[in-house]
């Protein structure tokens, strides 16, 4: 699927939509059989070359400062001479977009999920797929910059509701949301997303959108680009205010103390307010069971269709879990082991 060069108009177009920072991005790396993105420095080679023969490293070289994303820079990924990936939250922290990364097995069909959620909502949003060709972007672009923790809310909010993300849940093929964090650290720039377009990835299908009825890439992509529609912030305002105060469970609420309470019934009940990431994760891990039919299936190239990849033992509610009664002994002596307080 080739395309032609960009003319001015279409980087504009591009640019106006893909809003990520402008006096940095990162370029994609291959060595072997590692690759990642790296920022893209000015230096002086020469200058680096003293450096490193006085045993320094390019990580503790002063000397170098962050590139600039220009057009031009942006036209070399366009023509497969790089590929680029930007950074989208702003020093304000606030983002022109959401987007939300699946991969794995189900990727198809969770981010068609999510489409269909986000137009449930009143939220245009609309499909990429991946470099990689085995997974998905579902973009979502805001009129004006957005403060990146509500839209992170909102959307992970959308995200639950549609049964497609639990922090305890591992089949899930939802992986991220860039940006992937609500504030900038003191020095850190925040995950960056492989921005679209890029010829190579391009030419093979990828890194282009897709409609969601065929999930076949739009013929003329740049007249794809003009027709996508921004939200205001208002729909994310409102749908923000009403997910900011959730009313407490009944019988099952933190205590005084702030440690967090447990209630046994036929099931174990523990409120999801307060619980430590530790916590989360250990439970995530100790209840989804590999299933080895799935895995069977899967490494015999059969059809691993209607086949979970694992036994799930928790049950994820809005503002609960529930676990089998029997895990009471085993929570506690975790708990005691990593001498956490609830």
């Amino acid at each position: 699927m080739a395309q032609k060069p960009p003319s001015f108009n279409q980087t504009e177009l591009f640019r106006s939509l893909f809003r990520v920072r402008e006096d940095v991005f990162a370029i994609r790396w291959e060595n072997a059989n590692k690759k990642g993105y790296m920022p893209a420095y000015a230096f002086d080679p020469y200058m680096f070359r003293q450096h490193k023969a006085r045993g320094g490293t390019f990580k503790n070289y002063q000397d170098k400062s962050y590139l600039p994303l220009t057009d031009d820079e942006l036209s070399k990924h366009f023509n497969g001479q790089q590929q680029i990936g930007g950074y989208p939250l702003s020093k304000e922290n606030s983002t022109a977009f959401i987007a939300a990364d699946f991969d794995k097995q189900n990727w198809q069909i969770e981010s068609l999920t999510f489409l269909n959620a986000c137009k449930g909502k009143g939220i245009p949003a609309y499909l990429e797929r991946s470099s990689s060709g085995n997974g998905a972007h579902v973009w979502i672009f805001f009129e004006n910059n957005y403060p990146a923790i509500r839209a992170r809310k909102v959307v992970i909010e959308i995200l639950e509701e549609a049964g497609i993300f639990s922090p305890f849940n591992r089949s899930s093929s939802f992986d991220r949301l860039f940006p992937n964090q609500d504030f900038l650290s003191a020095q850190g720039l925040g995950n960056l997303i492989a921005l679209p377009f890029h010829k190579i990835t391009h030419d093979n299908q990828n890194t282009c959108f897709l409609d969601p009825d065929s999930l076949e890439p739009f013929k003329d992509q740049w007249q794809f680009l003009e027709s996508i529609k921004r939200v205001d912030r208002k729909v994310f305002d409102d749908l923000y205010g009403s997910k900011a105060a959730p009313q407490p469970i009944k019988n099952l609420q933190a205590s005084p103390s702030g440690k967090l309470e447990i209630s046994l019934h036929q099931s174990l009940r523990i409120l999801k307010s307060g619980m430590p990431p530790k916590l989360i994760n250990y439970l995530r891990d100790e209840l989804n069971f590999a299933n080895t039919e799935f895995f069977v299936k899967k490494k015999s190239g059969k059809s691993t269709w209607n086949t979970d990849r694992y036994f799930k033992f928790i049950e994820d509610q809005e503002f609960e879990i529930s676990l089998p009664r029997g895990f009471v002994g085993k929570l506690i002596r975790h708990c005691r082991e990593q001498k956490n307080r609830f």
